[in-house]
């Protein structure tokens, strides 16, 4: 059971922190085409609050993709400390 605990483990953590860099670059690209507009003067302050309701966006997806990830984990979690606790009581008959 403790190696299926780490690999759970494992995975979630590679979830989160992989949601985290593709967030990351995934903003970054997104940025671009607003940096270049926000050098337009007539188009600046569009721009600025068009990026900042973009970066905002991407932010809530990525924080839905980890919180479903953490539910996942307190659900494998309760599976494991089921089956754990079926295998304990087989051992003591």
């Amino acid at each position: 059971m403790n190696r299926l605990r780490g690999l759970k483990d494992l995975v979630i953590d590679v979830v989160n922190k992989g949601a985290t860099s593709v967030e990351e670059i995934h903003k970054a690209i997104a940025k671009l085409p607003f940096s270049a507009l926000e050098k337009i003067e007539p188009l600046e302050s569009s721009a600025k609050s068009a990026g900042k309701l973009q970066d905002q966006t991407i932010g809530a997806i990525y924080d839905v993709i980890r919180k479903v990830n953490n539910e996942v984990d307190k659900i494998a979690t309760e599976i494991l400390d089921k089956a754990e606790g079926v295998v304990e009581e087989k051992e003591n008959y």
